[in-house]
């Protein structure tokens, strides 16, 4: 329903404001009379009019000293004022206006001129209302925002946090509203990778501690970034051994030539490493095992310290496979071998006696791969 603007008519002639109510209320707007300064304060909080017309020679209160007070009232917000005077001298116009006058109307007072300033006052007033909701508003957007943006921040921070002691997919699902599904015990095929260094132990009796620590540190961060590169799930860094899982918790295209790819990337790093390493005087290989099949998966541990693993043949055939496999060789199972695409060449070693398998298992060893890897759908 439109509500048509109201105007405060202070005048202390009866007669000037019902001459002025008349004129104003022939244009559809509603007017209110008051008929000095003091009452005209006191009424205007519950009027709420959108324009004042403001009579300058009243009683004890004078217009300019209402308009003053009205002026500074800052619970009024923008309120046009309209002096109305028969005082036309130029120093009055520029007193009604250092008072905070917003037009200046003299008395006789023209009919079209008294509509033109009110309908003026009134579009200044909109506009001025309009772009007071739109600040209030942005600034409520960039409350919102900024409160957006520090719960990212939190967030990322929260995220980073948890990615120093645990897999990216692992920490993302930690924070996201389906960790319980997802981190819940289940079975799933998986690929597993599991890699360690070639004569640590014997390195580890002489070396001195920061030596070993140091290796350990070129080590852990040329493994770890490419795992990340290729999107495993790095189930464990347990002293110079890594496992990395494949295909879960996130599943994955292509995970048994994700994992090659990624140990091929490894056992190139660890070269370079390896040359660095021996011009230290220490001599240190790495070797990888890779296995496909089923495990179950999900949290392992107890109340206040839990780890995400994988129980299976397939994890301790991969296990086994590192074991066997010489410095620079990447031992493969059947399974895997059959995933790989022509990019790849595995050269059969033969069949494996493996402790705590019973039947010998076919192995292969990965020479190279002649192209990087492009995940399949």
């Amino acid at each position: 329903m439109h509500v048509p603007p109201q105007i405060l008519i202070v005048d202390d002639n009866e007669t000037n404001r019902c001459l002025l109510a008349a004129r104003l209320g022939a244009e559809g707007y509603q007017t209110v009379e008051v008929e000095n300064g003091e009452r005209a304060l006191a009424v205007v909080h519950e009027v709420e009019p959108d324009v004042v017309l403001l009579d300058v020679m009243m009683p004890k209160i004078d217009g300019f000293e209402v308009c003053r007070r009205l002026k500074i009232d800052k619970t009024l917000g923008f309120l046009p004022i309209i002096m109305v005077t028969a005082r036309t001298e130029p120093g009055d116009v520029v007193a009604g206006l250092n008072a905070g006058a917003d037009e200046y109307l003299t008395k006789p007072v023209d009919h079209a001129a008294l509509v033109a300033r009110v309908r003026s006052m009134l579009r200044i007033k909109e506009l001025h209302d309009r772009a007071e909701a739109q600040a209030v508003e942005l600034a409520e957007w960039n409350r919102r925002l900024e409160q957006r943006v520090e719960e990212q921040v939190a967030q990322i921070e929260r995220v980073s946090r948890l990615k120093r002691f645990l897999s990216p997919q692992i920490a993302e699902l930690i924070l996201s509203s389906s960790m319980h599904e997802a981190l819940a015990s289940h079975r799933r095929q998986v690929t597993i990778v599991f890699g360690d260094l070639r004569g640590f132990t014997a390195f580890a009796e002489i070396a001195e501690p920061e030596e070993v620590m140091a290796v350990m540190q070129e080590y852990h961060a040329a493994l770890g970034s490419l795992v990340h590169q290729f999107e495993g799930t790095l189930e464990r860094f347990l002293g110079d051994g890594i496992m990395v899982i494949f295909g879960d918790p996130i599943p994955c295209a292509d995970p048994c030539n994700r994992a090659v790819h990624m140990a091929v990337a490894m056992r190139s790093r660890l070269l370079e490493l390896s040359d660095k390493w021996r011009r230290e005087r220490h001599d240190l290989g790495f070797g990888v095992g890779i296995a496909y099949g089923y495990a179950t998966l999900g949290p392992i541990g107890f109340e206040g310290r839990s780890e995400y693993s994988a129980i299976g043949t397939v994890v301790n055939l991969a296990a086994r496979l590192c074991a066997e496999a010489c410095d620079g060789q990447i031992l493969v199972d059947g399974k895997v071998r059959e995933a790989l695409d022509a990019r790849a060449t595995a050269e059969p070693v033969g069949e494996l006696t493996l402790k705590g398998l019973r039947r010998p298992i076919a192995a292969y060893n990965v020479v190279e791969i002649t192209s990087p890897f492009e995940a399949r759908g």
